[in-house]
């Protein structure tokens, strides 16, 4: 009867799990430092657990929580130089015309390295939690630390005197809240003393069941410092309560709950208020909390699977798998759970109508975050929403969308400041309160292009949803992008081309013929591949609109006079217009190839000799690099499908990091330090292994490893609006469904010498290695190999 019942269970679980693997990681011991702990967030809140046995230490962050505040950094003189500097650069001066614009042509004030003005993302505080056990000298047995992907949960569980002890915490989607719930097996078991500190610039103290902390931001002006305000009610089961100054202690309690609110006053609420509606939550049932997240939660995870192949390292701690898989990359599983990490990460960072992920995601655990927490728009912001769309969560691609179109107002201003420019510009630093300035350094922020590629996202999730009412809503931004480059490209007297002047190739350097190493320049590779993408999108989203015909010939023409992508004398992609000696071969930028990816003017089917000069490009960079680089350059190897040199990358960015690039034992990237950017942008590069939809169809598999031989996907989406699952055997494709969000024609390439049939429709044709199938909206077709 015994054995009867566990069949049931199981059955039931089986039944439970069905279409959706398991996707979690765990540890064996407590963190001992930040990269250790496991991430939680609703896409406003985080908290990050340490699960220490004597002493409990939860990361607590809300994204909007910055120092700083709105500023005027646009110099107004910089225009006056404008013509100088271009003239320098033209005949040839270019360290002259790099000197000038430290001079001239930065920003006011500091910059970036303004704490007061420009600001920071911060660590919003920490709460402790200090353990009594009956028995202090007693071993520590079966500890265990999981966090549990499905539903946005994590647990820590151990045994201690023979008491089993258990937390459990997440951060709830539907009632906006940290939960944290402490028990035990044995009843009055639980001691122990709740405080929350941070490092500076805040007051805390403790009142009945409630722990209070609050402060205020660093600003030019105290008064406009933004305010927060966090509160964690204590509710005991069984014990005492008794409240201190600043800490609660509870001693022999059976069931502790701890509910957590955090608020700032960045819209203009009161964070105290906020926190006081917020813990009205708390009245409801533990069980009925959890119950309402992880539904709300697997409203977007549940959209995609993936199983991939196991090994015998696929159940071992994660630090241990890590290290595993530095020596036997045949846990394929690790790469399944990576990419769905990358999926977590984003439910977890961004939502609907709030702030797109910084440099850090939501999580840090420090006041003076690396590059501020900011969002780095040469690439770094950009990155974070790589795998929005084909990871079936374009709905979280809206804050970044709405970021952008923020933009506008105050990056108009800087581009008639700077450029004398109609349209809007934003450089290479973005913070929470709409800077838009180049700079304070010229060698790394003279870069102007940000604006054009944030907009590639806005023509990206069009492509996607094909949603007319969405682009017309977009369509102002992306014009008013094109107008700044309309004015500002300047013909270049030595080639004749339209270029920008003055500009940068985002953070390298090159020598000049004098010996000169100089970061500043007219034109670059990068800046002519985003300006053409931009004048091809929006000249293509106005005659979809039917709008501005007049002015679309004028951006048509303007298109045609940028310099085309040119190969150099080492066969690589020249990354500026003249072909310099680099100054540093490997940096981490590879910002020439943007044509490459996220862009689609250089592909294998159309420009084999720029696909050729592209690999030559990759191999003189070198592999090894910061972790969002490595990231990058799986998705270079996956357009240029070659999928064991993409898969040779997954394993340098998955090597274990220590002190260098790689990834910490959390799963976290490191730049060094962390960057949640190396995560987003490898979990998009796995992704582009497996789909891709750029050039016009639907490409299963394009980058496969020949090693990874077996596998099956739900649920990635591609362009034109469709979602498509399939499985492959043995390395060959087996089936795949391609279902339609909108009607559409949907192109499918058919493997080399695989034959086919389908279902589903009747309206489809074949032509050559294509299969076009025409859908209607809700209808699916599956295709059998």
């Amino acid at each position: 009867m015994k054995y009867f019942f566990l069949s049931c269970a199981l059955f039931l679980c089986s039944l439970i799990l069905e279409g959706q693997n398991v996707y979690q990681y765990y540890y064996n011991s407590p963190a001992t430092i930040w990269e250790e702990s496991v991430p939680l967030g609703n896409g406003r809140i985080g908290m990050m657990p340490w699960g220490g046995i004597d002493r409990e230490r939860i990361v607590l962050n809300e994204i909007s929580l910055w120092a700083g505040s709105k500023q005027n950094a646009d110099n107004p003189d910089a225009y006056k130089y404008l013509k100088e500097i271009r003239q320098l650069l033209f005949t040839g001066k270019n360290k002259e015309a790099q000197n000038l614009m430290y001079k001239t042509f930065t920003c006011l004030g500091k910059g970036g390295s303004d704490n007061a003005a420009f600001g920071s993302f911060q660590n919003f505080g920490n709460l402790y939690i200090e353990f009594t056990y009956p028995d202090s000298l007693s071993t520590v047995n079966d500890y265990k630390r999981t966090i549990y992907l499905n539903d946005a949960t994590s647990t820590t569980t151990y045994t201690r005197a023979g008491i089993s002890y258990k937390r459990e915490y997440f951060t709830s989607f539907t009632d906006d809240i940290g939960i944290i719930r402490l028990t035990a097996n044995k009843k009055g078991a639980l001691s122990l003393k709740l405080f929350l500190r941070r490092d500076m610039n805040f007051k805390s103290y403790a009142q009945d069941n409630n722990l209070y902390i609050s402060g205020q931001m660093n600003a030019t002006v105290k008064s406009e410092g933004m305010n927060y305000s966090g509160q964690a009610k204590i509710v005991n089961k069984g014990g005492t309560l008794t409240t201190n100054d600043k800490d609660i202690v509870i001693s022999g309690a059976d069931e502790v709950l701890i509910y957590v609110s955090l608020a700032t006053d960045y819209k203009g609420n009161n964070p105290v208020e906020t926190n006081t509606e917020l813990l009205k939550n708390s009245h409801k049932k533990y069980s009925k909390l959890r119950q309402n997240h992880i539904k709300r939660y697997k409203h977007w995870f549940d959209r995609v699977d993936v199983t991939l192949d196991k090994n015998r390292n696929s159940n071992l701690p994660i630090n241990k798998r890590l290290e595993a898989f530095a020596k036997d990359r045949t846990d394929y599983d690790l790469i399944g759970l990576y990419m769905q990490y990358g999926r977590y990460l984003l439910i977890s960072s961004t939502r609907e109508g709030g702030l797109p992920p910084n440099l850090q995601g939501l999580w840090a655990p420090q006041i003076f975050t690396p590059w501020n927490g900011d969002y780095h728009l040469n690439i770094n912001l950009q990155m974070n929403l790589w795998g929005a769309e084909t990871g079936n969560l374009a709905d979280l691609h809206m804050p970044l969308i709405e970021y952008t179109k923020s933009l506008v107002k105050p990056g108009t201003k800087t581009a008639a400041i700077y450029y004398n420019s109609r349209g809007w510009v934003t450089h290479i630093l973005g913070n929470v309160w709409g800077f838009t300035s180049p700079a304070e350094d010229p060698a790394w922020g003279a870069t102007n292009t940000a604006g054009a590629w944030l907009c590639q996202h806005l023509w990206m999730h069009y492509l996607y949803n094909k949603d007319k009412e969405y682009l017309q809503s977009v369509y102002p931004t992306m014009k008013g992008a094109a107008l700044f480059f309309e004015d500002m490209l300047i013909r270049d007297p030595n080639n004749g081309y339209l270029v920008t002047a003055p500009t940068t190739s985002p953070e390298n350097k090159y020598i000049t013929t004098s010996g000169d190493t100089i970061s500043v320049s007219a034109g670059s590779t990068m800046d002519n591949q985003i300006i053409r993408e931009l004048f091809t999108n929006v000249v293509e989203a106005a005659k979809i609109l039917n709008v501005d015909s007049d002015w679309v010939n004028i951006i048509e023409s303007k298109k045609s006079r940028l310099a085309p992508t040119s190969i150099g004398k080492y066969g690589q992609i020249m990354e500026w217009l003249e072909d310099y000696e680099e100054a540093e071969i490997d940096h981490r930028h590879v910002s020439q190839l943007y044509g490459l990816y996220p862009g689609s003017e250089i592909t294998v089917e159309n420009t084999p000799d720029l696909i050729n000069a592209a690999k030559t490009t990759l191999e003189r960079r070198g592999d090894a690099s910061t972790g969002w680089s490595m990231a990058w350059k799986i998705n270079f190897w996956a357009r240029l499908k070659d999928g064991n040199r993409a898969y040779k990358l997954i394993g340098d960015l998955l090597k274990p990091a220590g002190k260098g690039w790689g990834t910490y034992p959390n799963l976290f990237s490191a730049h060094p330090p962390m960057q949640i950017d190396g995560n987003f942008g490898g979990s998009a590069g796995i992704m582009e292994m497996l789909l891709q939809s750029h050039s016009g169809y639907i490409e299963l598999l394009p980058a496969i490893p020949d090693s990874m031989q077996n596998g099956n996907i739900k649920g990635l989406k591609v362009r034109g609006g469709a979602s498509v699952n399939f499985s492959w055997n043995n390395g060959k494709i087996t089936t795949a469904t391609i279902k339609a969000d909108v009607t559409d024609t949907f192109i499918l390439k058919i493997p080399d010498g695989e034959s086919l049939t389908v279902s589903g429709t009747k309206d489809y044709s074949k032509e050559q290695d294509k299969l076009i199938l025409n859908l209607k909206k809700g209808q699916s077709a599956t295709v059998k190999f």
